[in-house]
């Protein structure tokens, strides 16, 4: 066979190698969403490629088949088309029989860096590109493959059905989108600059609905301001110009004994219109109004639930002893969800410093400490939500000031109690000879 012939035999092989790794790797890496959307519009080659990604095994029988096939031809006219070209080369400079050895080495080579780079490495980089054009262009002619080679497909797939079965090995590759991969798209979204930092948070944080507790989000008990119904006038109005709150807790007698709320619009009202601020008069209409109150063991989604069905944006939180824990209200768990957009430099639970340490509140939930410090396993989870609930399990009592605890490199040290409850945690990332 004359060289030009055979190069140019081996250019078509070349060409058909690439044509299969295009269709191979631009089928593979084709995304659905982007495809479903061409579809609607009336694309009919991107609803072929959908139909293809279902039940792509006859698709990649064809493309394994093509490959082999063209490999192996490759080899074939490769060596017996330029093995005596090398050699008659080479034995200007060696023995005939080196000449032939090294001349079969060179052909070889040539011919598989020839096949490596421009049909394997060349298409698959421009079908990663831009997979979903390139799949559209590539699939009329696949199918049309995979009807003549029908016996084939059958054959082998027969064959690879049986091993996997043998195997354990699912029949279709399972297409469901999960949160894990919506995070990871904003993730990867943020570090190229096309999502905010602030935005891939808020998409963080809804998706955190459903494991934090309500107690990471509520009033804790001892930052309830509520009123009694005994209460008279003067104390009622101290404490609302003390306290303004859009909502108060009406108590008989403690907290742990609620009997409703009163809405300060209300007592706003009766103070316009000059009547008398007691919480035992309803001659100016029913002022306490029936409060929702819900398991300390809700998650924020399942608050944001009983907010919807009850036509209420306020509740009271309380333990399976029925003693309040705490109040949340509907702007607390968006507070949650939206984080640092709305919420001020003061109101933030953990604040970094200058030197690197950060300084935070006992009742920082445990999903803000593991974004902030990079901590993905958190001794015993489940039993706590916040930072004062993990000082408490490790040290097995209640904190105090000094305490120290470490965790894969930081080191965790109360700083401040007031009455039991761990107010600040100083958190500081140690060497790990000291750690």
């Amino acid at each position: 066979m004359e060289l030009g012939t055979s190069l140019l035999l081996i250019a078509s092989l070349i060409a058909t190698a690439a044509f299969f790794s295009a269709a191979e790797i631009s089928m593979a890496a084709a995304r659905r969403l982007k495809l479903t959307q061409l579809a609607d519009e009336g694309d009919a080659r991107a609803a072929q490629v959908l139909a293809v990604q279902d039940a792509p095994g006859h698709y990649f029988t064809v493309v394994q088949i093509g490959l082999n096939m063209v490999a192996i031809l490759g080899g074939i006219v490769g060596e017996g088309a330029l093995t005596p070209f090398f050699a008659q080369a080479l034995g200007w400079v060696m023995t005939p029989e080196r000449a032939q050895t090294f001349g079969f080495a060179s052909s070889f080579l040539t011919i598989t860096a020839l096949f490596i780079v421009l049909a394997d490495l060349v298409p698959r980089r421009l079908g990663m590109n831009d997979p979903e054009r390139l799949a559209m262009l590539t699939v009329g002619p696949m199918l049309w493959l995979t009807a003549l080679l029908k016996p084939l497909v059958w054959l082998f797939n027969g064959l690879t059905d049986a091993l996997s079965k043998l195997l354990g090995l699912p029949a279709q590759r399972d297409d469901r989108i999960t949160h894990h991969d919506i995070l990871a798209l904003t993730e990867a979204g943020a570090q190229a600059g096309v999502v905010a930092s602030a935005e891939q948070q808020v998409i963080e944080n809804v998706f955190e609905l459903d494991t934090r507790k309500v107690e990471s989000a509520m009033t804790t008990r001892e930052r309830v301001v509520y009123l009694l119904l005994d209460d008279d006038e003067a104390l009622i109005r101290t404490r609302v110009a003390q306290d303004p709150h859009s909502t108060y807790l009406v108590c008989d007698g403690g907290i742990d004994q609620v009997l409703g709320y009163v809405d300060a619009t209300d007592l706003f009202q009766r103070f316009l219109r000059e009547e008398p601020l007691t919480l035992r008069d309803t001659s100016g209409g029913q002022l306490i109004h029936k409060v929702l109150i819900v398991p300390d063991r809700l998650t924020l989604a399942e608050m944001l639930t009983q907010f919807r069905q009850a036509h209420e944006d306020f509740a009271v939180i309380v333990n399976e002893y029925s003693l309040v824990v705490g109040v949340i209200t509907l702007n607390d768990v968006m507070s949650t969800v939206m984080g640092s957009m709305v919420a001020s430099h003061d109101e933030e639970q953990i604040v970094r410093r200058d030197d690197g340490s950060w300084l935070a509140d006992g009742i920082t939930p445990i999903p803000d400490l593991q974004r902030a410090l990079g901590i993905d396993t958190w001794p015993q989870a489940g039993q706590y939500d916040t930072l004062a609930g993990f000082l408490m399990v490790m040290l097995r009592r209640i904190p105090k000031r000094t305490d120290v605890v470490m965790l894969e490199g930081w080191r965790f040290e109360v700083v401040d109690v007031d009455s039991h409850r761990v107010d600040q945690v100083m958190i500081v990332r140690v060497p790990e000879a000291a750690a």
